[in-house]
């Protein structure tokens, strides 16, 4: 199988398969989401992926540098299946790149398997680690974000290799880690095992359509400076919150006139954090922080976002700098980089966005585009490695990180029928 003239039996097919394997992709997700895997650790949870994998005949199952699970099925990614990453930077433009045919094509599907945390777990109707099943929907904290694209991806690779459709193709699955610096663990595993994928799918929710593209994020810190005094007499002191204040009210002001694009929409600037310094809570404060959240459109540079930042500074006493990642992996892997994620975007008649919406109709999905508003691992692989990626996976992008996240069951096993189809169109 696998050949165009043959479709309507692989699809035939395929929705049989998925049908035959709804209880164990339905199982699968419970046992993702019983497991904790906030922080960034999913060792446990990887775990569970790693004994589905070796089930179904993945090869070259491993953890990649910074603890990412990795699994391989289709033609052998050793010698020509796997080439040097070239190096880029900047904005996807949508332009497809040269390629050696030589070589298997690399598709790789990316679900990250840690999640935030849960807030108050008594604001739960269903506990957040419950996997509790009401109505068709799963509860519990990472069933749309994102573990709920697990379970059919590797299930739908399974099938497409069954069927034949991985002909000329390795397919990876990379259980990722993204939370706290979404594509930092995707750079550091295409650079440490030089392994450039010609096509990646995200599986960050998207409501079963295909996105194309998401806006860039920055986060800055401005830092006030003031001077200590006793809290009995506040007037020998320089407080640090209040003087953070005219720099918070001014914030609004900025977000009202960024600008906005026909696709990705507008940027935006908000308050996400704030913190003081004093010797104890009887003296005034002689710092004051905040961490602003600044998403960036098309036609922005987060040069020019800091810049606007700082003209907003109302003296010396201030400071605005660029956060910096520095925290290790949970196995201890450590990069540290600028927590800048560029923009990007792929035209509607790009041949992987053409393929995707193809995959979409043979699968009687809609065959409408979106983009995300949130930022996703698509930051590294289409924002600086300029690789053609997609979105697609279960799931409503207006659930993630609330209380009671949930996701229809419908929907994840639908979700294998795609993730099986894709391969026979790219």
């Amino acid at each position: 199988m696998g050949r165009p003239s043959q479709m309507p039996d692989i699809i035939r097919t395929i929705h049989s398969r998925v049908t035959e394997e709804r209880d164990a992709i339905v199982s699968l997700l419970r046992d993702l989401v019983a497991i904790p895997s906030f922080e960034g650790n999913i060792r446990e949870v990887a775990a569970r992926v790693e004994r589905e994998l070796r089930a179904l005949g993945f090869e070259d199952i491993h953890y990649a540098p910074y603890g990412d699970i990795v699994a391989r099925i289709g033609p052998s990614s050793s010698g020509q299946g796997a080439t040097i990453l070239r190096q880029g930077s900047g904005q996807a433009s949508g332009r497809p790149y040269s390629q050696n045919s030589a070589r298997p094509r690399i598709l790789l599907y990316d679900s990250h398997l840690d999640t935030v945390g849960v807030g108050d777990s008594a604001e739960w109707q269903h506990g957040p680690f419950s996997g509790a099943i009401e109505n068709g929907m799963m509860y519990g904290r990472g069933t749309a974000d994102e573990k709920g694209s697990t379970p059919p991806m590797i299930y739908g690779l399974k099938i497409a290799h069954d069927l034949g459709l991985l002909d000329g193709i390795t397919a990876y699955y990379f259980g990722s880690i993204e939370e706290w610096c979404e594509g930092l663990s995707a750079r550091v595993f295409a650079e440490e095992e030089k392994v450039r994928p010609d096509w990646v799918v995200i599986g960050e929710p998207t409501d079963l359509q295909v996105y194309r593209g998401q806006k860039g994020r920055a986060e800055f810190r401005v830092t006030a400076k003031g001077r200590s005094a006793h809290g009995a007499s506040p007037w020998l002191g320089d407080n640090a919150v209040y003087k953070m204040q005219e720099v918070i009210r001014a914030i609004p002001e900025l977000d009202a006139r960024l600008p906005n694009h026909p696709f990705l929409g507008r940027g935006s600037i908000v308050v996400t954090h704030i913190e003081s310094r004093e010797s104890s809570f009887n003296a005034v404060p002689d710092r004051c922080s905040i961490v602003l959240d600044r998403r960036l459109t098309f036609g922005e540079t987060a040069e020019e976002a800091l810049k606007q930042v700082r003209a907003l500074l109302p003296s010396s006493d201030f400071e605005a700098e660029v956060l910096r990642y520095n925290r290790p992996s949970y196995n201890g892997c450590l990069r540290e980089v600028d927590q800048v994620f560029p923009a990007w975007a792929f035209d509607e008649s790009h041949p992987f966005v053409q393929a995707a919406l193809t995959a979409s109709r043979e699968a009687g999905l809609a065959t409408t585009t979106g983009k995300w508003n949130f930022s996703t691992n698509g930051a590294y692989w289409a924002g600086e490695a300029h690789i053609p990626s997609i979105g697609f996976g279960p799931g409503r992008e207006d659930v993630v990180h609330t209380t009671d996240e949930h996701i229809s069951l419908d929907d994840v096993v639908r979700a294998a029928e795609w993730y099986a189809m894709l391969p026979a169109q790219v």
